[in-house]
């Protein structure tokens, strides 16, 4: 049984900070690639920041230089710090494998940030 469950949003101002965390259980973890994603009201669902278990990184241009992917394999956790936190970065955001797993999805975090 695989479960993903993303935690830490919230309503912040723009130029704040939020970091997200996501427990992942079953046999998901184990899989190289982790990734961060995002989904907008209205908007297609986007893959926002990537990670290996050897921590190599990358980053969506809207993101790169304020947001940082990291992981905990001995606790089966990656983690989104978002700082210069901007309006435009309102969405839910889901962890997930890269490529997804699609029967993976967990509830989500809701990050809103106001102007």
């Amino acid at each position: 049984q695989v479960q993903l469950v993303e935690s830490g949003g919230g309503l912040v101002q723009a130029g704040g900070s939020l970091r997200l965390a996501c427990a992942a259980s079953g046999s998901i973890f184990s899989i190289n690639v982790m990734g961060w994603y995002r989904q907008a009201p209205g908007k297609q669902r986007e893959l926002v920041a990537t990670i290996t278990r050897a921590g190599s990184t990358t980053y969506a241009d809207s993101v790169k230089g304020r947001f940082t992917i990291s992981r905990d394999n001995t606790k089966n956790t990656v983690y989104l710090q978002m700082n210069s936190l901007k309006p435009e970065d309102t969405a839910v955001y889901y962890c997930n494998t890269s490529p997804f797993c699609s029967w993976c999805w967990g509830q989500g975090t809701q990050v809103t940030v106001s102007s």
